[in-house]
C-alpha cells in the first residue's frame, strides 16, 4: 500500500480542507498517538474483539486498556455490541483501518531505512 498522490488527494477532496477539518484531523491523530491505542485499533483491523483478547493483543493491563476503549468509543472510533455480558468492539469503518494500516506502513518504511546499530 503506498500514500496516496497528490491528485487522487484532489479527487477525494476537491476544495481545500477548513479549520474545522483540520482541527478534527488533528484530533484523530493524537488519538493514534498513543501507542496502546494504535495497538487495539491494529487488533480490531482483523475483525471483532472483546477487552480480553484485546488486552492479550496489546499487552497492557486490562484497566488501561477499558480507558483507552472507552476513549475510541467516545471519539466515535469503534463500536460495541453486547453478547450476553460481554461486550465486542470493532472498527466503525474502513477508514480507520487503512489509516491505521498506513501509519504502519510508513514506520516499517523508517525503520528499514535505518542503517545497521553496531
Amino acid at each position: 500500500m503506498h500514500l496516496s498522490s497528490a491528485h487522487d488527494a484532489q479527487e477525494a477532496h476537491p476544495r481545500s480542507p477548513g479549520d474545522e477539518q483540520f482541527a478534527l484531523a488533528a484530533e484523530l491523530l493524537a488519538l493514534l498517538g498513543d501507542r496502546t491505542r494504535l495497538a487495539l485499533l491494529h487488533a480490531l483491523t482483523g475483525g471483532e474483539a472483546d477487552v480480553t483478547t484485546l488486552t492479550e493483543a496489546c499487552g497492557a493491563a486490562r484497566p488501561a486498556v477499558s480507558q483507552h476503549l472507552a476513549r475510541l468509543r467516545l471519539a466515535g472510533l469503534v463500536a460495541t455490541r453486547k453478547e450476553g455480558r460481554r461486550v465486542v468492539y470493532s472498527l466503525r469503518d474502513g477508514h480507520l483501518r487503512r489509516l491505521v494500516d498506513e501509519a504502519l506502513n510508513v514506520a516499517d518504511h523508517r525503520l528499514s531505512d535505518r542503517p545497521p546499530h553496531d
